[in-house]
């Protein structure tokens, strides 16, 4: 699988070792939901970053007090026409200022990317060949202009007399 981040490619430093499974010692970690939960008091001991992975489905109720403490929140997209993880994206960027890594996983396809980082996803687990290919060749087709904010308004431009209308800029 690729991770797509800030316009390139990038090797992922993050580990996502499943329920059963001890933690490793060192490096990143990124768990379940209910695994953090059920092991949050022995997680803030550790000194390598910790995320959690959400599905679907899945609610920030019980994260919101420890979303400062997270350097990732990875939100699984089951399925192309499977909207909630854009919704979760945008509670965690709008409501609550969520400003470690937002990455989406699963079911990513080059359609989706331009609204994944306009509702607040800032990187992308790829495992479509077509959709990876799009990325490098800096081949995606983006609807630029927008009467809805972006989670990242500093990405837009308001033109002209108009303030409800946004420009949001080009892929990068």
């Amino acid at each position: 699988m690729a991770l797509y981040r800030n316009g390139t490619f990038v090797t992922d430093a993050w580990s996502f070792p499943p329920d059963n499974a001890p933690l490793p010692a060192a490096g990143a970690v990124a768990l379940t939901k209910a695994r953090f939960l059920a092991e949050r008091d022995a997680l803030r001991d550790r000194t390598a970053p910790v995320g959690v992975v959400l599905v679907a489905g899945d609610t920030l109720d019980g994260l919101v007090d420890d979303l400062p403490n997270l350097a990732l929140v990875a939100i699984r997209f089951p399925k192309y026409s499977d909207g909630r993880p854009y919704s979760l994206a945008r509670l965690l960027r709008d409501r609550h200022g969520f400003a470690g890594e937002v990455r989406a996983t699963g079911d990513v396809l080059r359609d989706q990317v331009a609204l994944m980082l306009r509702a607040g996803f800032d990187a992308l687990e790829v495992t479509h060949p077509g959709t990876i290919a799009a990325l490098r060749q800096n081949n995606i087709v983006a609807v630029r202009h927008h009467y809805q904010p972006a989670s990242a308004e500093a990405s837009e431009t308001r033109p002209g007399p108009r303030p409800w209308r946004r420009v949001s800029a080009a892929l990068s």
